[in-house]
């Protein structure tokens, strides 16, 4: 700001910055995204599976939580498509929907880890 009151705008920095910002939809979309990981209990099974595909009842035993509260996390994660499912007989199996979850998970320590 100047001494006279006017605001001091750089037409460069505003084209630059305007070229770079997400439209709207693209916003709400990373910003539901955020909202499931926002939970504590769903990054915990983000990083369960991080590395492998496991069944409910590993998942139960691996976060030490009832059936029912990780089937319902799980299917939440799921509309968010952040993980995925495979049926082998009467199982079914859960994994990361795609290496973007993990890297997202792997990016987000190492930035709360970052002293």
């Amino acid at each position: 700001m100047t001494e006279d009151g006017q605001h001091i705008i750089d037409p460069e920095n505003v084209t630059a910055a305007e070229a770079a910002i997400v439209d709207a939809s693209t916003a709400e979309a990373l910003a539901a995204l955020f909202k499931a990981l926002a939970d504590p209990t769903r990054v915990r099974l983000i990083s369960a599976l991080a590395d492998t595909e496991l069944c409910v009842s590993d998942l139960t035993a691996v976060l030490g939580m009832e059936q029912s509260a990780v089937s319902h996390q799980l299917r939440t994660l799921r509309e968010w498509r952040l993980v995925k499912r495979r049926r082998a007989g009467r199982l079914i199996y859960y994994s990361l929907d795609d290496e973007h979850v993990r890297d997202l998970l792997m990016r987000g320590l190492a930035h709360v880890r970052h002293p």
